[in-house]
C-alpha cells in the first residue's frame, strides 16, 4: 500500500519498497544486528516474495514488523528496544508519518564463526 501525500503542487506517493529500504537500513545499523531475515513465508507471501519488512499502511497508523538475525551475545531485548527506536526515528523523519509500532522478530542467531 503506498503512501500518498497530498498538497498545492500535485501528489507525493511513497513506495511501500521505500518504507521497507529505510527500515531495513535503519535496523542494520543498530549494533548487534547480524542482518534482515526472511520471514516465515505463507501462500500469500510467496505471491508478494517475502520481504524481511512488512508494512501495514493505514490512514491513521503506520505498523512495521521487522524480521533480523543477531549476533550471538547481544541482550535480545535491549538490542530490539535499540532497533525499535532506530526504526521508529528513521521512517518518521523520511516519510513524514507517525509510526505507530515497530515489531522485531527475531529469526535467529549468527554465531562468530558462521558470520565469516
Amino acid at each position: 500500500m503506498d503512501e500518498k501525500k497530498k498538497n498545492p503542487e500535485g501528489n507525493c506517493i511513497i513506495s511501500e519498497d521505500v518504507v521497507v529500504a529505510i527500515a531495513s537500513t535503519a535496523a542494520q545499523e543498530v549494533a548487534g544486528v547480524a542482518g534482515m531475515a526472511s520471514r516465515t513465508a505463507n501462500l500469500r507471501g510467496l505471491m508478494k516474495g517475502a520481504k524481511p519488512v512488512r508494512v501495514v499502511n493505514n490512514e491513521n497508523e503506520t505498523i512495521l514488523d521487522l524480521y533480523l538475525n543477531l549476533f550471538a551475545g547481544v541482550n535480545i531485548q535491549q538490542t530490539a528496544g535499540e532497533v525499535q527506536r532506530a526504526v521508529k526515528t528513521a521512517v518518521q523523519s523520511m516519510i513524514g508519518k507517525p509510526v505507530t509500532r515497530v515489531n522485531v522478530h527475531v529469526m535467529g542467531i549468527v554465531f562468530e564463526n558462521e558470520a565469516k
